[in-house]
């Protein structure tokens, strides 16, 4: 059994024990939190019914926060001698699937 879920403005596909990163939420490690299921596949059965969906319950647990890769930002202006150096690295969690409740 899988789910497509909406996680941090981005779809992602989870099963029970998946380890993914999205955007940062308020949560220390430990907390439990509950993720929007847009599609749920279980076996041969196909789920994506407004209905449904909103009695399915995927649950996932915080591990820890985590960044993503460092990117740097140039700007650089010809014949003036102007140029700019920025770095910036997103915060991101952790996040484990605990359990998909259909």
């Amino acid at each position: 059994m899988y789910a497509i879920v909406r996680a941090g403005g981005r779809q992602e596909k989870v099963s029970v024990g998946d380890v993914l990163i999205i955007d940062k939420v308020k949560a220390v490690p430990g907390d439990s939190i509950d993720l929007t299921a847009l599609l749920l596949v279980d076996g041969t059965t196909v789920t994506s019914d407004a209905a449904r969906l909103a009695k399915v319950k995927v649950t996932a647990e915080v591990v820890k926060p985590a960044k993503g890769p460092k990117i740097t930002i140039m700007k650089f202006k010809n014949k003036t001698g102007y140029r700019k150096r920025q770095g910036h690295r997103q915060h991101l969690t952790q996040i484990k699937v605990t359990a998909i409740e259909a």
